[in-house]
């Protein structure tokens, strides 16, 4: 990639590694405990409000659309923002997402028969010792239901990955809003239910000035804007020259919660994370990355758009390029 892009690459990585604080400031704003569930329907109402009017559907069935909203969505960001009200760090719930990278290797093989590489099995393998030393580290100083929580919604991304992967949207964009009308009703009411009709309505009553910019931050700047220039990138570039950008999430996650909420891993959760992001990088930088990228550049006669296409068939693993939430960032958010 030129520098341009490659500063663009940069860039996103630092939109989505700056969600994860953006998320623990909205979710505890003002000292009080906001809704998880309501502020994941808040935050995409913002996301396919008014944009639904101006974006096309995508050509894809409207099963794709709402496999894609439920898991990569929903239960994504669900189950994170749960994980994060019971306390799970921001700096570290950065890190633990990235196994969707792994988990979707694994799901790729198991549903779209998309043989992973030796390397790839090895980078699970170095991934899922990272995660067990990270737990080891985290019940040491807090209960573990927090980080199987984010666990749960690195599956549910994977789970998105490999049905964004078999839909092959051509409007990335187009997708993250569709796929994104999904989630504020089902989680809006099961907040209701859960939190009870009383603490949702009191909560949208006294709504704080951090949580409406957290939910501006996390809706307009990581998922619109983020995911506008990653698509870009990715019909533009090999996946395998663009991907990698993605393990800068965590190092930004981490750096900005331990500088602005005051966040310090242990030295076994910070030993972990660096085996787990090991196990990603040996999963994703693969050694015939460069002979693939000189022939994903070469033209394809017989397919006009080949490089989007061709980007979607880069071995299933790069389903899981980025974080929140579908399209094209799915062949991840």
């Amino acid at each position: 990639m030129n520098l341009r892009d490659s500063l663009l690459a940069v860039l996103v990585a630092l939109l989505w590694g700056l969600n994860f604080v953006a998320i623990d400031i909205g979710l505890h704003a003002g000292g009080q405990e906001f809704p998880p569930l309501l502020f994941v329907a808040m935050r995409f109402v913002l996301v396919v409000f008014p944009w639904i009017l101006f974006v096309r559907k995508p050509d894809v069935s409207w099963k794709a659309i709402i496999g894609v909203g439920l898991f990569m969505s929903a239960g994504q960001f669900g189950l994170l923002y749960l994980a994060m009200a019971l306390g799970m760090p921001a700096g570290l719930a950065s890190l633990v997402l990235q196994a969707q990278v792994l988990l979707t290797v694994l799901l790729a093989a198991a549903f779209l028969g998309e043989r992973p590489s030796r390397r790839q099995l090895a980078g699970v393998v170095l991934g899922v010792a990272g995660l067990g030393l990270v737990a080891v580290g985290r019940s040491a100083v807090a209960p573990l239901l927090p980080l199987v929580i984010v666990l749960a919604a690195a599956l549910s991304w994977a789970a998105g990955n490999v049905i964004a992967r078999r839909a092959k949207a051509a409007s990335g964009l187009g997708l993250v809003v569709w796929s994104g009308a999904v989630v504020p009703l089902p989680l809006g009411a099961l907040s209701v239910l859960l939190d009870g009709p009383d603490a949702v309505w009191r909560s949208l009553a006294t709504l704080q000035a951090p949580t409406i910019l957290s939910a501006l931050y996390t809706a307009v700047f990581a998922s619109l804007v983020g995911y506008g220039i990653w698509n870009r990138l990715l019909a533009s570039h090999p996946s395998s020259a663009v991907v990698p950008f993605t393990l800068l999430v965590p190092v930004v996650g981490m750096s900005a919660a331990w500088l602005v909420l005051a966040e310090v891993p242990s030295p076994t959760e910070l030993a972990g994370g660096l085996l787990l992001l090991g196990g990603v990088a040996t999963a994703v930088l693969t050694s015939g990355g460069r002979r693939r990228q000189r022939r994903e550049a070469e033209p394809l006669p017989d397919r006009g758009a080949g490089l989007a296409a061709g980007d979607a068939d880069d071995g299933g693993r790069l389903a899981a390029a980025g974080p929140p939430a579908g399209g094209r960032e799915a062949e991840g958010r």
